[in-house]
């Protein structure tokens, strides 16, 4: 069973990959010469602001390396999971992941795009905390979590400064906007925050501390995010706006920093690894800086290079990680002091990871030699006259070297020498065939790249760089010998040296445990640990003393002075005075019954200090008189809303007032001036704001304003809509996107309710049992044949006969509310609260355990459904080419009846009926529950004062 439940969420994760590599595939056609295919659903368009995907050439091959490699990673996960991992949720998280990624390649709007990097900062955080239990996936989630979320807050801002500069923040036309945004003012702010985004994302210097630490997520997770996805997101970035943002000398000192010294620390660091993956993620970084550096040079021939080495590495990284992953799984450790003479156990994967080390080490005849030595070709040329120009040859040399001598201790280190002996996997052996297929796929596609890449590799790479260099692109050839040049000089230099390096140093690499020399002190982790500590503990301590309390009334008051800020600063701005008001023509009977609701509430105030019932009672009576003024008003949608939500909201507070702890001061109690001065500065406060906010109600509906808005929603409702009743039509169609927001947020609610109800803790005086239920208790003991429920039907008899009848009415009342509602005052809320009082009076007639023995209630199936059908109503408008929640109408012919109207905003109008009635039953049903718990609670007490 446990293999079954692995083997099923893979196929099905296998699957959704496939099928996407497959789409990605079938798009080659149209981005080859450099077409654009674009697509664009309508949003926000007055902000600039809509669902826009573009593929080109660059993004269709990343969109072919995220899912061809996502693929390949799930095939290898299959097998590396174990049998007692929660799979289905690993899966989940890689292909959101996965989907995320693709938002990044796809988006044709910046702050779309800003969206999905963020998403993919968090399915990252979900995948490397995978293993939770551990302390070192959950340090390193948060440390990945951290840089690269403040990196996409600074990216965010970047982007609209970039899109203001433009003017739009469609890519396409920022893309075209080179000269304007680099001699614009605000070119080096926006330069900055993009850069920190894109350079913390790929770990350069000095963010790069995050990845070696996210080595503690699954390997299939560093093979996918930490060698192809991820890491590759900034330097994608570098390169989508290489165009606009390149050629300057900001740009090269900024980029070209740290990409040089992160390139060369990065190999450095490396060679001192003890941990497998820990030499993977340090070689990753170095990678990612020579790409960097490629694309900091503002030459067109380095950014060809830069694109080339950013698919090769992709390659031969995710196939080392994976290699890495075999061995961790057949030996027991990944310690490289432990591991050796593994050739002889494991000898198709050895030559697999030598094949593919060797390519990391830029060897002839593999894919990485061919851009590193377009890497070195760009190194000698002069870009700008500088020392960090100067330095480049020299620097890529070195690192280069360095490269061969980890890759060299990767291979010789673990496959070579005497047999191991220390290994908690006594003999290791090869893996299931289908476990290496994916490392057999990369290796070869890293020979054949480096052997035939102008058959191979170059239509791919030459559309991706069309796509991104346009007029600008140069000419540039794959050949694998271009003559004995410099840089074939430099590469000879670099292997020599670098195996040289190693087998000098060998003994002192392996001894080196306590990290590289120089820098064994310098490390980020620990100075990322105490700038979290000096925010966390002295800024955010002070900032909470002096501006934070647990207590709930001034958490509110907070919240209230805050909104009536909020709504006082637009109309002081807007010019708004006093003498617009005219309070000519007010009704008598309508003021008096306002006055009458006035009293009422200053009567809630009062009395919700000694006597909470009453309180109820009359903030119940203020509800009512909302109601009637929304009658009055001509507003029975609103009204029928008004007196459905105040019947549910009083049973709902009325449940939990019991739970409450009992009142202890009196009327006559002395209170302290302190405790005077809070409550009259309460008393004020709500004064103030309820006076504002009676004001503006009454400006709103007395001011002379354009009726254009009214009158579009009046004459459009039926012709457009398909309904009479405009306020249901303006909430299922014109503003549909609005009400699914607002019920996602009801959804959040009654889940957030019901979680912090599981955790309450009634108060101990709370929990007595009231005198009318000791009385029945006492009357149940000498009848024991009773059952169940019989206590609270003899308690509540002929209400509970009552309301067990009005059962099936009220449901018929639901329903009959639903289907009219988009004709007539009703619709899918109003029927979801109605059916939430059916069930309300069956847990008031017969108590928890009877009305849950004989109704069976799923809440959280309910709000599911509901939410689910509310999505893919709106969804289901696409597949006929209309924008997200374009509702359809029309008449059907029903047999013996006639006629019938149907809209598709019927099914968004279920969505929202489901979804109210389940989040107001799971609330119920953790207000209820409550009883069960204190009921457990006295018998345990009762059996421990037997036993005493």
């Amino acid at each position: 069973m446990r293999t079954q439940s692995r083997r099923g969420p893979a196929w099905i994760a296998g699957t959704v990959t496939f099928l996407a590599l497959l789409i990605s595939v079938s798009f080659y056609p149209a981005v080859k010469d450099g077409g654009v295919v674009r697509y664009s659903i309508e949003w926000l368009p007055q902000l600039g602001l809509d669902f826009s995907l573009r593929l080109d050439g660059f993004a269709w091959l990343f969109s072919l390396v995220i899912t061809a490699i996502g693929f390949l990673v799930i095939v290898y996960a299959r097998y590396y999971m174990s049998e007692e991992d929660p799979v289905p949720r690993f899966f989940s998280f890689l292909l959101a992941f996965m989907g995320a990624m693709l938002g990044i390649v796809l988006s044709g709007n910046v702050i779309l795009l800003s969206i999905f990097w963020e998403l993919t900062s968090i399915f990252s955080f979900l995948l490397i905390s995978y293993w939770h239990n551990t302390a070192a996936a959950r340090d390193g989630a948060r440390m990945a979590l951290t840089i690269t979320g403040i990196g996409g807050f600074c990216l965010l801002i970047g982007l609209i400064l970039l899109g203001h500069i433009v003017g739009s923040y469609d890519l396409d036309k920022i893309l075209a906007s080179g000269d304007i945004i680099r001699n614009h003012p605000l070119y080096l702010p926006a330069l900055i925050l993009i850069l920190l985004g894109a350079l913390t994302k790929s770990a350069q210097f000095p963010f790069h501390f995050w990845l070696p630490n996210a080595m503690a997520a699954p390997t299939p997770v560093s093979a996918y995010l930490h060698s192809a996805t991820l890491v590759k997101a900034g330097v994608f970035l570098l390169a989508r706006f290489w165009p606009v943002l390149a050629g300057t000398n900001e740009w090269f000192y900024i980029v070209g920093a740290a990409g040089i010294i992160t390139l060369l620390l990065g190999a450095y660091f490396a060679m001192f690894q003890q941990d497998l993956k820990g030499l993977l993620a340090y070689s990753t970084i170095s990678h990612l800086g020579l790409i960097t550096t490629l694309l900091s040079l503002g030459s067109p021939l380095a950014t060809v290079a830069a694109i080339f080495h950013m698919l090769n590495h992709a390659t031969f990284k995710a196939s080392l990680f994976m290699a890495a992953g075999i061995i961790d799984h057949e030996t027991g450790t990944r310690d490289m002091r432990r591991l050796s003479g593994l050739f002889r156990y494991m000898p198709f994967t050895g030559a697999l990871a030598i094949v593919a080390s060797a390519a990391m080490a830029g060897v002839p005849l593999l894919n990485g030699f061919l851009s590193k030595e377009m890497f070195f070709a760009e190194a000698i040329e002069t870009h700008a006259d500088s020392i960090l120009d100067r330095m480049l040859p020299y620097v890529a040399t070195l690192a280069s070297a360095f490269s061969v001598a980890y890759s060299l201790r990767f291979i010789q280190t673990v496959f070579f020498g005497p047999a191991p002996t220390d290994l908690p996997i006594a003999k290791p052996h090869e893996p299931p065939r289908w476990m290496r297929f994916p490392i057999e796929l990369l290796v070869v596609v890293c020979l054949v790249v480096g052997i035939v890449p102008a058959l191979s590799v170059a239509p791919f790479l030459h559309a991706a760089v069309v796509s991104v260099l346009n007029a600008d692109t140069p000419q540039y050839s794959l050949s694998l010998w271009h003559g004995f040049n410099l840089p074939v000089i430099m590469s000879i230099v670099a292997l020599v040296g670098g195996t040289v390096f190693y087998f000098a140093f060998k003994d002192y690499l392996s001894r080196c445990d306590d990290g590289p020399p120089i820098f064994r002190r310098l490390k980020g982790q620990r100075i990322f640990e105490r700038v979290l500590v000096e925010v966390s503990w002295h800024w955010a301590r002070t900032a909470e003393k002096r501006i934070g309390t647990r207590k709930l009334q001034p958490q509110l008051r907070w919240v209230v002075v805050t909104g009536f800020a909020a709504g006082l600063l637009p109309l002081y701005l807007s010019g708004f005075e006093a003498k617009h008001f005219s309070f000519l023509g007010a009704d008598p009977v309508f003021a008096a019954v306002w006055a009458i609701g006035i009293c009422l509430a200053i009567g809630t105030a009062f009395f919700a200090k000694y006597h909470r019932l009453a309180a109820l009672v009359m903030l119940g009576g203020v509800g009512l008189i909302v109601c009637m003024t929304f009658i009055w008003l001509s507003a029975p949608d609103l009204a029928i809303t008004q007196l459905l939500v105040e019947i549910v909201t009083t049973v709902l507070i009325l449940l939990g007032l019991r739970w409450l702890p009992k009142r202890t001061e009196g009327i006559d109690d002395t209170v302290d001036l302190r405790a005077r001065f809070r409550r009259f500065r309460d008393l004020a406060l709500a004064v103030i704001c309820g006076v504002g906010m009676m004001f503006i109600s009454y400006a709103v509906m007395t001011m002379p304003v354009p009726d254009a808005i009214a009158n579009y929603f009046l004459e459009n409702a039926y012709s457009k809509g398909g309904g009479r009743n405009v306020v249901n039509v303006i909430l299922v169609d014109f503003r549909g996107f609005d009400t699914l927001g607002e019920i996602a947020v009801l959804g959040v609610v009654a889940l957030t309710v019901y979680a912090l109800m599981r955790r309450f803790r009634p108060a101990p005086d709370s929990m007595e049992m009231p005198e009318q239920q000791r009385i029945q208790n006492r009357f149940d003991e000498e009848r024991p044949e009773r059952s169940a429920g019989d206590t609270v039907r003899d308690y509540l008899l002929v209400p509970s006969v009552i309301m067990q009848w009005m059962f099936p009415f009220v449901i018929a009342l639901s329903v009959y509310i639903f289907m009219r509602g988009h004709d007539a005052p009703g619709g899918g809320f109003s029927a979801g609260l109605t059916l939430s009082i059916a069930f309300l009076l069956q847990y008031l007639a017969g108590g928890t355990r009877w009305a849950e023995d004989r109704i069976r209630i799923l809440p959280l199936r309910w709000m599911g459904a509901g939410l689910l059908i509310a999505t893919a109503t709106g969804i289901g408008a696409w597949f006929f080419g209309y924008p997200f929640l374009t509702s359809h109408f029309q008449y059907l012919d029903v047999p013996l009846i006639g006629k019938v109207p149907a809209a598709s905003a019927l099914l968004f109008d279920l969505g929202v009926f489901l979804l109210v009635v389940g989040s107001t039953v799971l609330i119920l049903v953790a207000l209820a529950h409550q009883s069960i718990r204190i009921n457990r609670l006295r018998a345990l007490d009762a059996d421990k004062a037997k036993g005493d």
